[in-house]
């Protein structure tokens, strides 16, 4: 009897650790399947998938001695896409330089009539333009970048420009002194 006891409680014990094994790996496929599932999850995000565009990041912004500017133009001519994306980085760098915002606002009413009823309704309108009067100094172009998209046939136009700010300045000081 002596001798049959631990040879009983030796497969008493293994097939208790036998089933623990079981269950944890059932338990280890559960949590795998949850783990997998969360970062799916954060991986989504509300406002869509994100595009990289050229001529974007700290290589492209402006900082202590340099005015950057970035401009992106679209159309089915790419001439005309060329001059959106120069006239763009062209503001951009303006802007920075000097700018003087003007607001406009318009309030329109309208009243359309029925049978029935009258339908009154009113718009607001704000429009807010940036004009700038700047000449630019010492312009160089960073880079320029043309795509052609085959289904809807259009053309997209990235260009960046830079202005070493002391030149800026020194064209600035010999305007204001003329």
């Amino acid at each position: 009897m002596a001798v049959d006891y631990p040879f009983k409680s030796g497969i008493i014990f293994r097939t208790f650790i036998s089933e623990i094994n079981t269950i944890s790996m059932k338990y280890a496929h559960f949590v795998l399947i949850a783990a997998l599932a969360a970062l799916y999850s954060c991986a989504s995000n509300p406002f869509g998938k994100k595009v990289k565009e050229p001529f974007r990041g700290s290589a492209y912004e402006s900082n202590n001695r340099w005015f950057r500017g970035t401009g992106k133009g679209e159309s089915s001519q790419d001439n005309i896409a060329l001059g959106k994306a120069d006239i763009a980085a062209k503001a951009q760098l303006a802007g920075q330089v000097n700018s003087t915002m003007k607001q406009v606002a318009d309030q329109y009413l309208g009243q359309t009539e029925n049978e029935r009823a009258a339908d009154v309704a009113d718009k607001f309108q704000s429009l807010v333009r940036q004009t700038m009067n700047t000449e630019i100094a010492d312009l160089r172009k960073m880079g320029q970048e043309k795509y052609y998209n085959a289904k809807t046939k259009t053309y997209t136009v990235f260009i960046a420009y830079e202005i070493k700010k002391n030149a800026m300045f020194r064209f600035m000081k010999k305007q204001a002194k003329v």
